[in-house]
C-alpha cells in the first residue's frame, strides 16, 4: 500500500467523526492544502492549489467547512490520536506534556486577542494563546488536546463573545485550570496515566502540582528559583497540640533555627561533589549534556504549601559549569529510587512540545488562520494537527523500516491557472503587506486527488475514546 492509499484510509477514519458525508470533501481538501509547500496556509491559497480550476468555489466550500460546519474538533483530535498512538512505542515510557503557544494578531476582534505574553515574540503584545497537551514517547509526540485561552476581558464581554461565537459554557479559566480540565477529560476517556511534564509557568503553581497528585499522576515540572522547600534532612516541628477547641492545628511550626529555604539558596549551599555531568539525548551534532544535582525535599512555600507538611519529592537542579548560578529547577514526584540520569532524561522530554509547535507552525499552517471566530480557530488547529498526525505516523513507520528518512513520500503540486489573481494582491483592493509569510518546507503528499469519489459515512455513531486495540 502506498502513501496515497494510506492517506485515503486515514481520511476515512477521520471522516467517521464529522457527522455528515458532505463534509468529507472539505476534510480532504483542507488537510491536503495544509500539507502543500505554500508560504501561507489560509483558506484561499490552499483552495487555489487544491482545485486551481475551481478556486473560488473551493474557497467558499473550505471556508464553510472550517468556520461554519458543526463538527467536533475534540473528536477530530481523538481520532488522530487513535491512528497515531498504536504506532508509537511506549516501552521506554510515555508522558503528557502541557504547554501553551501564542499567535501574534492585530486588532481586537479575533477571538481571545488581548495584550499578553507571546512566547513566539518573547514579549507582551497583542496575540491569541492556546493551551495544549501532547502525548509523547521517545519516538515522537502529538497534541491531543487544544483550547484557546479566553482572557477575563473577553470572557466578560457579551457582545464580543456573541460575534466570535464563543460557546455559552466557556467561562474564564486560567491556563493551569484549562490544562487540568483537559487532563481530567482525557483520563475519563480511558487515557493512560503517564507522567506529566510542564515548564515553570505551570509547575510553580502548588495547586496545579497538588491536582496532578490528586489525579494519581506523577510529574516532573519546572519551577522558579524562588520556590521554598525544606532541605534534605530538615523538616518543621509538628503542629501545636490540639487544645480541644476549634479545628485541630495542621500548620507545621518553624523556629529561628528551623526555616525552609529557596531552591536557589539550597542549590548554592550544595558542595560541588553533589553535581555530576549527565547526557540525556543525542542532539543534531552532538550529545546534549549538562551538570545536575538531585536532592529530596519537601515543598514549604506559599499560603497553601505551608498549611501542611508536604510529602518528599525530588528537586532536580541544572547548573552549567560556566554559569554563576543554576539555570533550571524541577520538582518531581517520580519514585525515590529513580536514578538521577533518568530524572534528567524525563525532565528534558518536555522539549518535544516545542518541536510540535515549531513543526505545526512552519509546516502545517497552525498560525495562518485568518478568521475571527471560536469555531474556526479550533477547527483549523484540529485540522493542522490532523495533517501533522498523518506525516508523523508515516515517519514512525519509516523509522522502524528504513532507519527514519524524513522526506519519504514524493508529491506533485498542481500549478495555478495563469489568469488567477489571489485576493489581496496588488490587482485587488485589500493589502496583505503586513502578513508574515513563513516559508513552509516541502511536505510529502499528492494534492491532485480532489476529483476522487468520497465514500459515504458509515451509519450509526461510535463513541470516541483514547483506548486503542
Amino acid at each position: 500500500m502506498n502513501a496515497a492509499e494510506r492517506f485515503d484510509q486515514y481520511l476515512d477514519h477521520l471522516s467517521e467523526g464529522l457527522g455528515h458525508a458532505d463534509r468529507h470533501a472539505g476534510l480532504r481538501g483542507y488537510c491536503t492544502g495544509l500539507m502543500l509547500p505554500l508560504s501561507r496556509k489560509s483558506v484561499e491559497p490552499m483552495a487555489a492549489r487544491v482545485d486551481p480550476t475551481h478556486a473560488s468555489a473551493r474557497h467558499q466550500s473550505l471556508h464553510h467547512f472550517v468556520a461554519k460546519a458543526e463538527w467536533s474538533d475534540t473528536q477530530m483530535l481523538r481520532r488522530v490520536c487513535q491512528w497515531v498512538m498504536p504506532r508509537m512505542d511506549f516501552s521506554q515510557g510515555g508522558w503528557w506534556i502541557i504547554d501553551d503557544t501564542g499567535f501574534p494578531k492585530k486588532g481586537r476582534h479575533s477571538v481571545g486577542v488581548t495584550r499578553q505574553y507571546c512566547g513566539m515574540l518573547g514579549k507582551q503584545d497583542n496575540c491569541q494563546v492556546a493551551v495544549s497537551i501532547s502525548l509523547a514517547s521517545k519516538q515522537g509526540s502529538l497534541p491531543v488536546a487544544w483550547q484557546l485561552y479566553l482572557p477575563e476581558d473577553w470572557a466578560a464581554d457579551a457582545e464580543r463573545r456573541t460575534k466570535a461565537g464563543v460557546p455559552d459554557e466557556v467561562r474564564f479559566a486560567t491556563k493551569t485550570q484549562i490544562a487540568l480540565q483537559q487532563l481530567r477529560t482525557l483520563l475519563d476517556e480511558g487515557a493512560p496515566r503517564h507522567c506529566v511534564l510542564a515548564d515553570a509557568g505551570y509547575g510553580v503553581d502548588n495547586a496545579f502540582r497538588q491536582a496532578l497528585s490528586d489525579m494519581g499522576l506523577l510529574y516532573a515540572v519546572g519551577v522558579t528559583s524562588a520556590v521554598v522547600v525544606w532541605p534534605p534532612g530538615v523538616q518543621p516541628l509538628p503542629p501545636k497540640p490540639y487544645s480541644g477547641m476549634g479545628r485541630p492545628p495542621v500548620m507545621p511550626r518553624r523556629t529561628v533555627a528551623l526555616q525552609p529555604m529557596s531552591v536557589k539558596a539550597l542549590a548554592q549551599s550544595l558542595p560541588s561533589r553533589a553535581f555530576q555531568n549527565i547526557s540525556w539525548r543525542e542532539g543534531t551534532n552532538d550529545a546534549l549534556n549538562g551538570r545536575f544535582a538531585a536532592v529530596r525535599v519537601r515543598h514549604a512555600g506559599g499560603n497553601t504549601g505551608k498549611a501542611r507538611l508536604r510529602p518528599e519529592q525530588w528537586l532536580l537542579i541544572e547548573w552549567p559549569a560556566s554559569d554563576a548560578e543554576p539555570s533550571k529547577y524541577f520538582l518531581s514526584t517520580l519514585p525515590e529510587d529513580t536514578p538521577i540520569n533518568e530524572l534528567v532524561d524525563i525532565a528534558h522530554q518536555r522539549w518535544r512540545i516545542e518541536r510540535d509547535y515549531q513543526d505545526l507552525k512552519q509546516d502545517f499552517g497552525l498560525g495562518h488562520y485568518e478568521g475571527r471566530g471560536w469555531r474556526g480557530f479550533h477547527h483549523h488547529a484540529a485540522l493542522s494537527i490532523a495533517a501533522y498526525g498523518f506525516l508523523m505516523a508515516e515517519r514512525l513507520v519509516a523509522d522502524k523500516s528504513v532507519g527514519g528518512k524524513k522526506n519519504f513520500i514524493e508529491r506533485q503540486v498542481p500549478a495555478l491557472p495563469e489568469d488567477y489573481i489571489p485576493r489581496g494582491s496588488p490587482a485587488r483592493a485589500a493589502s496583505r503587506a503586513d502578513v508574515n509569510h513563513d516559508t513552509a518546507p516541502s511536505t510529502e503528499l499528492p494534492a491532485d486527488r480532489s476529483s476522487r469519489s468520497v465514500p459515504l459515512l458509515r451509519k450509526g455513531k461510535r463513541k470516541t475514546s483514547l483506548v486503542t486495540q
